[in-house]
């Protein structure tokens, strides 16, 4: 099967880039394409127009500034994984396979916002930030309001996310995965990351239809206690051929209590 005809088009800078999604609004962004294009080849999207931002070398890169490492949107998870990008670069090796993991890009994974996937679970335990740019300027979005829903973001139409800004202040970190056995997507995965100030940050993914922090465990892990169970309500999570909601929140404990292990 062969995706839908669409136009096509690149652009080579930020703001040339934004031009082009201002003057057509039905532009669809690809970057590394391993999230967009097995969808189209399905036909479950059909843009019909993609604008090629591969080439914006102003978005790729980890460079540090101050008590950040500045990520841009364009790196590759292979890049990530490289890295010494605090808890991410640990998530990156759980990305995909070779293929996608040298093609594909932290960006374009978290700006997608897919449930499954296992940055968002890394970005909201680290405290990461997100730089957007759009029409209006830049604006600068915490991981707490960055995922709003499956497959839904805070990138707004005519924006682009450019750069991930993480934090420096981890001096632990631990990231537990379950997963799917063929597409590598998680079923479950538990981020957990022990900042300088003594306090712990958690979040898992792939068990609801956006990832989400863990307060009843950073609660119990903040208070010096196990990870114990019952952290998450099967009522709100997703079911499917591949686990039921009550497995997944089952997976959730499991593995929050290695995560949380890992950090002691």
């Amino acid at each position: 099967m062969y995706p839908a005809a669409f136009d096509y088009q690149k652009a080579a800078s930020v703001d040339e880039a934004l031009r082009a999604l201002a003057d057509n609004p039905d532009l669809k962004v690809i970057a590394g394409g391993h999230s967009l294009l097995p969808a189209m080849k399905l036909r479950l999207a059909q843009p019909p127009a993609l604008l090629d931002i591969w080439g914006i070398e102003e978005l790729k890169g980890i460079k540090e500034e101050g008590g950040w490492f500045v990520v841009g949107a364009m790196t590759t998870h292979f890049e990530v994984l490289t890295s010494t990008l605090p808890l991410f670069h640990e998530v990156a090796g759980w990305v995909g396979d070779p293929m996608v993991r040298h093609r594909g890009t932290i960006g374009g994974s978290l700006a997608h916002a897919d449930p499954s996937a296992d940055y968002p679970a890394a970005a909201l335990a680290t405290g990461a930030e997100f730089v957007i740019r759009g029409p209006g300027g830049e604006r600068t979005v915490k991981a707490d309001d960055m995922f709003r829903g499956m497959f839904e973001s805070a990138v707004e139409t005519g924006e682009l996310l450019t750069h991930i800004r993480v934090p420096k202040t981890m001096t632990a970190y631990a990231y537990e995965k379950y997963r799917h056995p063929a597409s590598h997507y998680a079923i479950v995965g538990v981020a957990v990351a022990k900042h300088a100030d003594g306090q712990i940050r958690a979040a898992y993914t792939g068990a609801g239809e956006k990832a989400e922090r863990l307060p009843q465990l950073e609660e119990r892990l903040n208070a010096g206690q196990d990870a114990g169970t019952g952290l998450v309500d099967a009522g709100g999570l997703l079911g499917d051929r591949f686990a039921s909601a009550e497995y997944r929140a089952h997976l959730v404990d499991v593995l929050a209590g290695r995560a949380a292990a890992r950090i002691k």
